[in-house]
């Protein structure tokens, strides 16, 4: 048995967002199943997108999804309307337990259920069921939350919706891309330019310390941030990292791997490593972190 863990609602919310080349991850087959064990009724009057409804055998015990191979899954999680605990009984327990008979990797509950989750991603709730491959490649996918409520980091093309402004509830952008004409038109956010491009001659160091005041002045102020560069992998990564080690007092290795999990395929360009751990020694009085490591 792979056993239970908690899921934060941040972590699902950014499992749901992960993309590679633009193609969404949930287009996989064995990335991710989500569970809902709640009543058909319930479900059906919304649920998150992309779940599936757990199904009862005729004795009412929980059966594993006959359309997922689980075992071969990633990202195994399930939630009812409420359960904050891997201990005890409810639906989402019963169904873990069920589902962790035959997974390779823990299943994971969703902390506080759908009704935390839905208060915290309304945008995320959804009446459909059914999606097609295609549907699933081209999903609107939401920047990544590296603050809970407070900082996201995206690409471009993200920053430039409307909508995902609104949802977001943004009251700031931090651009580090250098294609900013559309973004901003009829945008109520205030900006923080950084024009950088993404080379091994850049220094993006000289705009850390400003960069981080800004993002602070917001989120005292109750706003939220979003830092993007134009493909979300390299700028955008290497400031949002650059501010956790300012505004947390976190080494760079710490930093690194808090937006690693939260973003995948984030990678701040070699300079930028370099830069980032000079600024790991401005800020925190020593180098803690050694980026000869072939992680960085």
């Amino acid at each position: 048995m792979a056993g239970l863990v908690l899921c934060e609602p941040t972590d699902l919310y950014n499992i749901l967002n992960q993309y590679t080349t633009r193609v969404s991850k949930l287009s996989e087959s064995n990335y991710l199943c989500l569970i809902d064990a709640r009543t058909k009724a319930e479900y059906d009057e919304s649920h998150v997108f992309t779940a599936k409804r757990a199904k009862r055998d005729e004795n009412g015990e929980f059966v594993i999804p006959a359309c997922v191979e689980v075992e071969c899954v990633k990202y195994c999680i399930v939630y009812d309307g409420n359960t904050s605990s891997v201990h005890g009984c409810g639906p989402a327990v019963e169904c873990a337990e069920v589902l962790a008979l035959s997974t390779r990797y823990p299943v994971q509950i969703l902390k506080g259920g759908y009704e935390d989750f839905s208060a915290s991603y309304p945008f995320l709730r959804t009446q459909k069921i059914l999606y097609t491959p295609q549907e699933l490649e081209n999903l609107t996918l939401y920047p990544v939350e590296i603050l809970p409520g407070q900082l996201y980091m995206a690409n471009l093309r993200q920053a430039s919706d409307r909508q995902i402004h609104k949802d977001l509830k943004l009251k700031a952008l931090v651009n580090a891309s250098q294609d900013s004409s559309h973004v901003f038109k009829g945008s109520d956010c205030e900006v923080f330019d950084i024009p950088v491009a993404d080379s091994v001659e850049a220094d993006l160091s000289g705009y850390f310390q400003n960069v981080c005041m800004f993002i602070e002045s917001h989120l005292r102020a109750q706003g939220s941030v979003l830092v993007f560069s134009r493909l979300g992998i390299s700028r955008c990564s290497a400031v949002a990292m650059a501010f956790l080690v300012h505004h947390l007092k976190a080494t760079l290795k710490e930093s690194w791997a808090h937006v690693l999990k939260c973003k995948t395929n984030a990678r701040p360009n070699r300079r930028f490593v370099q830069q980032l751990s000079d600024w790991e020694l401005r800020v925190l009085g020593e180098r803690a972190t050694d980026i000869a490591e072939p992680l960085y």
